[in-house]
This record gives C-alpha cells, structure tokens and sequence, in this order.
C-alpha cells in the first residue's frame, strides 16, 4: 500500500511540473504525524513557525501531504498555510486529500496551532537526486 501510495504521488508530481517521474526519488525523512493542542516539549514539536523544507530536511526537492483526517470535523486549527508577500493561501486538510510544492524558499509555509481534536497526515518528500534517495518505508 506505501509504495502504491508514494508511487501514485510521485506521478502526479511529475506530471504537475512536468518531470520524469524517474527522476524523482523518494527521501528521509518521510514521517506520519500526529498533531494535537497539546504543548510543545522541543522546538520540533513547534510546528507552527514559518519555515522551508529545502532548508530544514536538506533533500527535499518535491513535498507532499497526504491528509488523513478532516479539518473541522476531527480538529480545529491546523490549516495548513503558504506565506505569501501579497496574500497567504490556505489549504483545509481533509482525509485522502493530497497536497504538493516544491520545497525551495519559494514555498515559504506553517501549520496553524491546533487547538482541539487531532490532525493526522503523512509526509512524503522526493529529491532529484539518487544519492539522497531511499527505498520505500517497511513495516514491521
């Protein structure tokens, strides 16, 4: 199913920026998260900041979100938030819901603090570099 997942997304990204979807591999980390009102206890648990994946993962070229619950309907907050100078745009995370960009400053963006319920997704990054690629994620 992961890689059926990764692979499905990998295409549509490909096809969006009109890439080889061969030459995007999949890196680290790619990661399952779970978000609720709870305080932070790291800084990593502040996901609320601006920031850009290039410059936090390093790899990333290409992001996506696959959301796994629904705004408003399992929690509240946690929108997700392109900071743009003229205006931000705003995506409303809903299960199955896939979203993408790519991860230079371009894509400057922050999740807004939940403040109840809990908002699940899965992170899945790809790199056009096939040193920093990674095979598909395993389960034990």
């Amino acid at each position: 199913l992961c890689s059926d997942v990764r692979q499905r997304i990998q295409q549509r990204i490909a096809q969006a920026f009109g890439i080889s979807s061969a030459s995007l591999y999949l890196t680290k980390p790619t990661f399952f998260s779970r978000i609720n009102s709870t305080e932070a206890k790291t800084t990593h648990d502040e996901y609320w900041h601006p920031h850009v994946d290039k410059v936090t993962y390093g790899s990333f070229d290409y992001t996506s979100l696959l959301y796994l619950s629904d705004y408003t309907e399992d929690f509240g907050g946690g929108r997700f938030v392109f900071m743009d100078a003229g205006s931000n745009k705003t995506i409303e995370p809903r299960a199955g819901r896939v979203s993408f960009f790519t991860s230079g400053s371009e894509n400057l963006h922050r999740v807004e603090k939940v403040h109840w319920g809990t908002r699940y997704a899965i992170t899945i990054s790809f790199t056009c570099n096939p040193d920093h690629g990674i095979g598909d994620p395993v389960l034990m």
